[in-house]
C-alpha cells in the first residue's frame, strides 16, 4: 500500500529535525558525520541492544544481527525527531489509554501501547478517510512502533524497524527527493525510489511478522479460525488495487490477533464482514480463487454465482 504511505507525508511534516541534534564544525552541518555518530551510538550503547545480546546468547548470528540493525536504525531516526512528539507517542502498557470501551476518537488519536491497540478496518477507514489518509501514516508509525516493542519484550530481539526506522526513512526520502526532481535537480528520482523500496520491503515484512503472530500458537489460530499464515506477503508488490486487498487483510488480522491478546470480546466489523467480506475470510486464498469467487468481492456481490472459467481453475 505504497501509495497510502505517500499520501500521509503531509500530516508528518510536524515530525520536524532537531536543529541540536546536528553536528557541525566551524559552524557547517557534517551530516555523514552526524549519522555515523548516531548511528554508532544507538549499536553500541543502547541499553536495549546490550540487553538483547545479553537474553539470547543462545540466539542465531543472523537474528542478532539483524535485531542490532533494527533497532539502530529506529534509534537513529528517533534522535530525529522532536521531544514533544516524541513524548507524546512514547509506547505506553496496554490499557494506558485504550480499553474495550474506548471510543472510536480514543483509539484514533491513542498512542502506541504494548500488546496493541486493536485497530478494526472500520476505524482505520474512519480515521484515513477524512484526513486524507494522513491518519493511515500515524496508523502505519503505531503498528510498526508497537510490533517492534512487542517483540522485544517476548523475545529480545526485533525483526523490524519500529515506527521511527520504518516511517521516517521513507518520509524524508521523498521530502527531499520530490523537490528535487521538481528543480531537474540530480538525486531526486533516486532518493524518491530508494524510499519506495524501503517502504516497500517494510510492508512485506509486516505481512510476515503478522502471519507468524496469528499462528503463534494453536489456541490463537483455533480462536482467529486460521490452519495458516492468513497473508501472501509478496502480494504487497501487485499493482493497486490488488495490494490493498492484502493491506485491508492485514490491518484485520492484526486488530484480531491484538483483540485476542488483550482478552478483548470479539465485535462485528461492518467494512470487513459484511460489505467486503474478503477481508476477513480466514482461508489464505490465492489470485485465481479471488477472481473466480465474487461472491467475496462486495456485499451486493453475495448471491453470484462462481466464475466457471477454465483459467482461473487452480
Amino acid at each position: 500500500m505504497v501509495g497510502l504511505q505517500i499520501s500521509s507525508i503531509p500530516l508528518l511534516g510536524l515530525f520536524l529535525i532537531k536543529s541540536h541534534d546536528i553536528y557541525s564544525v566551524d559552524g557547517f552541518t557534517t551530516p555523514l558525520q552526524a549519522t555515523s555518530r548516531s548511528i554508532t551510538t544507538a549499536l553500541t550503547s543502547s541499553s536495549i541492544t546490550r540487553h538483547a545480546k545479553e537474553k539470547n546468547t543462545d540466539g542465531l548470528a543472523g537474528e542478532d544481527l539483524l535485531s542490532d540493525f533494527c533497532q539502530g536504525t529506529n534509534e537513529f531516526w528517533k534522535n530525529l525527531v522532536i521531544e514533544a512528539v516524541r513524548n507524546y507517542v512514547e509506547i505506553s502498557p496496554a490499557e494506558s489509554t485504550v480499553n474495550a470501551n474506548s471510543t472510536p476518537f480514543q483509539k484514533l488519536t491513542a498512542p502506541p501501547e504494548v500488546p496493541g491497540i486493536p485497530r478494526p478496518v472500520w476505524l482505520t477507514i474512519l480515521g484515513s478517510v477524512p484526513t486524507a489518509l494522513g491518519w493511515y501514516g500515524y496508523y502505519k508509525f503505531s503498528v510498526e512502533e508497537e510490533l517492534y516493542h512487542h517483540e522485544m519484550r517476548e523475545r529480545g530481539k526485533v525483526s523490524g524497524c519500529g515506527g521511527y526506522g520504518t516511517l521516517f526513512p521513507f518520509v524524508y526520502g521523498v521530502l527531499i527527493g520530490f523537490p528535487l526532481t521538481l528543480l531537474h535537480i540530480p538525486g531526486g528520482e533516486f532518493f524518491i525510489e530508494a524510499a519506495s523500496a524501503w517502504i516497500l520491503l517494510g510492508q512485506i515484512n509486516l505481512y510476515n511478522r503478522v502471519n507468524q503472530l496469528c499462528t503463534e500458537t494453536e489456541s490463537i489460530k483455533k480462536e482467529l479460525g486460521l490452519t495458516e499464515g492468513p497473508l501472501w506477503e509478496w502480494w504487497a508488490l501487485l499493482p493497486p488495487p490488488l495490494d490493498v486487498v492484502v493491506g485491508l487483510r492485514q490491518v484485520h488480522f492484526l486488530s484480531e490477533y491484538w483483540r485476542v491478546v488483550r482478552g478483548y470480546p470479539k465485535e462485528k466489523d461492518l467494512v470487513a464482514d459484511e460489505l467486503f467480506p474478503f477481508i476477513s475470510m480466514p482461508e489464505r486464498f490465492t489470485l485465481k480463487q479471488f477472481f473466480r469467487r465474487p461472491k467475496y468481492w462486495f456485499w451486493f456481490t453475495k448471491d453470484w454465482n462462481d466464475f466457471d472459467l477454465p483459467f482461473l481453475e487452480s
